[in-house]
């Protein structure tokens, strides 16, 4: 990276704006209506695909920074490490039409649009990726079209964006749990932009942290540790607690996944971390709606995950039957899904009988879930049983699942 992009970055982060906060501030400084510079082409200047000669001044005044100072190499620097802003897509899905025929819409509006979103993600609870991820993509489709073809105040505008990354989060999450991982990772991204422009941090986060989770499950380990750094990095100190507490558990994840004595250290050093982060919460914290999830109880099933990933069954297991025994029976892919992580720590524990009839009730719970997930958790259920196959109990749960 050239000392000019890598200039424009540095100076952009350390005064916490979005890329596109500061093409505004940059057509701002030039005294030019209409943000001819967009999010798109900052990002060219700080990839160093494009060289803003033109624009230098512009953008050192909207830095507060010499002309000079923008094109000093910082000697002695580390490479930096990837930021929320290397993980946006190219070119802005979001840009606003220049004709926009859709007329113009207030908080009435974007009110409504965040009534569905509540409802999807209720709905998510209950229903599994493949029975939502039709609604949810046509949800996420009129978003998009009411931001680029309505008009609107710069308030509302913001408000729609964050229902916006709201949307592509649940969004990118059933598409996701559908098995549709490319789809999913098109959505966060679009919702990373999304947020990123609404200078929603706390959001932003959420989104690159959903997709980090995916990249450590989908075989790209390196990507997803450094996009799940980049989100808790990103959405900085400030941030929620539950929030960081949700991002520390996705590093958690991320380290473990990628594997190693040292990762393993680090991940459990991030679960220390959530645990701390979460017990700062308290009735006076403002957190947003769609945290209502985060709770002691989901940290414990990341912990006990954590653990079984690692092969220590002896911690995983108690924490897991605790977790299960509280668990409502009307979450069935939960079920499944946290059931599986037993059954392959009983496996590890030398427990094969125990394990096997855990593993039939994963099986049942997976037959009527339309999920993924849950389909490739009895996949791996059954492959870490295979090695017991001589056990009675566990040949007969291994042919029936055959059948």
């Amino acid at each position: 990276m050239g000392s000019i992009a890598a200039n424009i970055k540095r100076l952009r982060e350390q005064r916490g704006w979005s890329q596109a906060r500061l093409a505004h501030e940059v057509c701002r400084a030039a005294g030019i209506a209409g943000d001819p510079v967009g999010r798109q082409e900052v990002s060219r200047w700080e990839r160093d695909k494009r060289t803003p000669r033109e624009w230098l001044p512009f953008i050192a005044a909207a830095l507060g920074v010499p002309v000079d100072a923008l094109s000093v190499a910082v000697c002695g620097a580390e490479p930096p490490l990837p930021a929320l802003a290397d993980f946006l897509p190219s070119e802005d899905p979001l840009a606003p039409l220049s004709a926009r025929t859709g007329g113009r819409i207030g908080p009435g509006q974007v009110g409504d649009l965040a009534q569905r979103v509540h409802g999807l993600r209720l709905a998510d609870d209950v229903l599994a990726g493949k029975d939502l991820i039709r609604p949810a993509l046509r949800e996420l489709r009129k978003g998009v079209r009411m931001f680029r073809e309505h008009s609107y105040t710069e308030t509302t505008g913001r408000q729609l964006l964050v229902q916006i990354g709201e949307l592509a989060q649940i969004t990118g999450w059933v598409a996701s749990d559908a098995g549709q991982h490319s789809e999913a990772e098109r959505v966060y991204r679009l919702g990373l932009s999304a947020a990123t422009q609404a200078e929603d941090r706390t959001l932003a986060g959420n989104l690159a942290g959903s997709l980090a989770y995916q990249l450590s499950n989908v075989g790209r380990e390196v990507e997803g540790l450094d996009l799940a750094r980049a989100a808790l990095d990103g959405a900085g100190p400030d941030a929620p607690p539950k929030a960081r507490a949700l991002y520390l558990d996705r590093l958690a994840w991320a380290h473990t996944k990628l594997g190693g004595i040292e990762n393993a250290q680090h991940a459990m050093r991030a679960l220390g971390e959530a645990s701390q982060a979460l017990s700062e919460d308290s009735e006076g914290t403002e957190s947003p709606a769609w945290l209502y999830w985060v709770d002691s109880g989901e940290l414990q099933v990341m912990e006990a995950r954590v653990f079984t990933e690692l092969r220590r069954p002896l911690r995983a297991v108690p924490l897991l039957r605790e977790v299960l025994s509280e668990y409502e029976a009307t979450h069935t892919r939960e079920l499944a899904l946290y059931s599986s992580w037993l059954a392959v720590a009983l496996a590890d524990g030398g427990e094969p009988e125990e394990s096997a009839a855990v593993a039939e009730r994963v099986i049942s719970l997976s037959a009527d879930v339309a999920s993924e997930r849950t389909a490739e958790r009895v996949r791996v259920v059954r492959a870490r049983l295979a090695e017991y196959a001589e056990v009675p109990e566990v040949r007969a749960v291994l042919e029936s699942a055959a059948a």
